[in-house]
């Protein structure tokens, strides 16, 4: 696995820097405590200290649960137990270790073998990764902070960062990412000790939602020295990892950090499910703390029968079997795309620019002579029966016009996809 391009000495990161007020605050529950204690403690300990209802009066005893590949898995009346019950807020322990595992085999962390204070790597189950990202902002954000991120970028990302009260600064992109001089020519309003010194970079660096791009290796390298030069935390926020089109896969900013100045956000949405809700966050020890102190007051924990269903599967699969099922869905999702690709060929030629995208599920489509294609989506598109999502929807300035459309190629079978863009080119067509 390739590791970063700046050999020279790890950088020692004072953590308490990028901690805002509310979180540093932020104290081990003493309840939470003692559930982590009783999860620990041999089966002979009496506990009369938690308040967890009694698992016999709950009305489910077992689950069995057919899986795609003909297999079956059995939740028998004692798992059952646990998975109804209150767990770790970490996530429960057989899955933290078969993620932990999977990290380090596909991305092979320099920190996995640190020592905690020094950024060692750890990992906590989340609620998806939304409650992952959403928690990591509330930890390093305060008002007036300057952040920096690719813009367009997910919608649901500024949802959370804007009503924080920080400074948005975009860094210039195109079709492989943030390009690291705009990056370096962005921070060089700032000296490196400068209090007002931008501490987090954003982005989403496979499949990027709602554009599509993928970074390059080499971008990411130069990215992460630049991040080493101005002390910045990336938060690499990749739900689309396992959906990239291309082998080898590009490696991770994970793969590279040698100091500790990575939180990574993972997702088993769009290969294992969505609504089992599970996300995963890896990052140095020092802020995964952080966020596991929060769990512990907002969600208490994700889902444990949720848990106990993905571990199941996982520890059944093994990695092997893992892979060989995210092979299967990235192959899926490449026919959807080679399928849009073919349909906006067909009919969208002169209408519109876009790029093939290496990852993801999303199409990037610039509709030519059409300033704002809000009304033209919403109103128009719409009456015809398709919609897309207008590109202003993920600009920072919501009411900046775009002459974007965002057109998810996930769901449609390859029929609706050609038909939904025969009827967006008919309402250009009839706009310009």
């Amino acid at each position: 696995m390739a590791k970063s391009s700046a050999g020279d000495k790890i950088r020692e990161m004072n953590y308490s820097r990028f901690i805002n007020a509310v979180s540093a605050a932020r104290k081990i529950s003493p309840i939470r405590e003692l559930t982590e204690l009783t999860l620990r403690s041999p089966p002979s300990l009496i506990s009369m200290a938690g308040g967890a209802p009694n698992p016999n009066t709950f009305p489910f005893k077992s689950a069995s649960i057919r899986v795609r590949d003909g297999t079956t898995i059995t939740i028998g009346e004692d798992m059952m137990k646990q998975a109804l019950q209150y767990s770790s807020s970490l996530g429960i322990p057989d899955l933290v270790s078969w993620l932990k595992n999977l990290q380090k085999s596909l991305h092979n962390p320099p920190t996995a073998n640190y020592s905690p204070e020094k950024g060692q790597m750890d990992l906590c189950v989340t609620t998806g990764s939304q409650e992952a990202l959403s928690k990591v902002f509330d930890m390093l954000i305060n008002s007036g902070d300057n952040i920096l991120l690719d813009a367009p970028t997910y919608s649901g990302t500024l949802a959370t960062v804007l009503p924080l009260g920080c400074n948005i600064i975009n860094v210039p992109n195109d079709r492989q990412g943030i390009i690291p001089q705009a990056l370096k020519e962005v921070l060089s309003r700032w000296r490196p000790e400068d209090a007002t010194l931008p501490k987090l970079l954003y982005t989403i660096p496979n499949g990027s939602n709602p554009t599509g791009t993928s970074l390059t290796m080499e971008r990411k390298q130069k990215i992460y020295q630049i991040a080493r030069d101005y002390d910045l935390l990336i938060i690499e926020d990749d739900p689309y990892y396992f959906l990239q089109f291309e082998k080898p896969w590009i490696p991770s900013f994970l793969s590279l950090d040698v100091d500790g100045r990575v939180l990574r956000a993972d997702s088993m949405s769009k290969i294992i499910s969505s609504g089992l809700r599970i996300g995963f966050l890896t990052g140095p020890k020092p802020l995964i703390e952080r966020i596991v102190l929060h769990i512990q007051t907002s969600t208490m924990h994700t889902s444990t029968l949720s848990q106990v269903m993905l571990s199941q599967l996982l520890h059944q699969w093994g990695e092997k079997g893992f892979l060989m099922h995210v092979d299967s869905v990235v192959e899926f999702y490449r026919k959807q795309r080679d399928a849009m690709l073919a349909s906006a060929e067909k009919w969208l030629t002169g209408l519109a620019d876009w790029y093939c995208p290496n990852a993801g599920m999303f199409l990037w489509i610039k509709i030519h002579g059409i300033s704002d294609t809000n009304q033209l989506i919403m109103e128009k598109a719409f009456k015809k029966e398709v919609l897309f999502v207008p590109g202003k929807a993920f600009n920072i300035e919501s009411s900046d016009p775009s002459p974007y459309v965002r057109a998810s190629f996930s769901i449609p079978t390859p029929e609706e996809i050609d038909q939904g863009l025969q009827r967006l080119a008919s309402v250009i067509k009839e706009n310009i």
